[in-house]
């Protein structure tokens, strides 16, 4: 599962996903992507579904990079217990992504193959997505 090897603050605050993505917004690898259509926390594991579901369904053949990393600490408390007494411990972690962001690239596979691939691993996202091609894409070169 994704998390960070060590983090300069165990707990952090939740914080506000306002607009939309300002970086990593663009086609930066692949010829292929996902991007989201709307704001979300997305964890780890998420992530790692999405990434098998994706691997398995491309048949190990061409390249896949994850463009979104969960490394925003969160908390919860023990179930049943009563307001107050401080922050809960460290649960998991998760990537805030905001619309516009790119979170899964292709290449190296035929348009259609990659294109159910990027649709059964954006099932597996709590995000409305958009599959999008890189502008000078062409069928001939792969």
């Amino acid at each position: 599962m994704l998390q960070p090897k060590k983090t300069k603050f165990r707990r952090v605050q939740k914080g506000r996903m306002k607009g939309n993505a300002q970086r990593g917004n663009q086609l930066a690898f692949g010829s292929y992507a996902i991007k989201t259509l709307e704001p979300a926390w997305i964890t780890g594991r998420q992530i790692e579904a999405a990434r098998q579901a994706i691997v398995r369904h491309m048949k190990r053949e061409g390249q896949l990079w994850i463009r979104i990393f969960p490394d925003k600490p969160i908390t919860k408390k023990p179930a049943e217990v009563r307001m107050g007494k401080g922050k809960g411990a460290p649960e998991g972690f998760v990537a805030p992504v905001t619309p516009g962001r790119i979170l899964f690239e292709a290449e190296g596979v035929p348009l259609d193959v990659a294109m159910e691939a990027l649709r059964l691993g954006a099932q597996k996202l709590p995000v409305k997505t958009k599959f999008i091609l890189r502008r000078d894409f062409t069928e001939s070169s792969i």
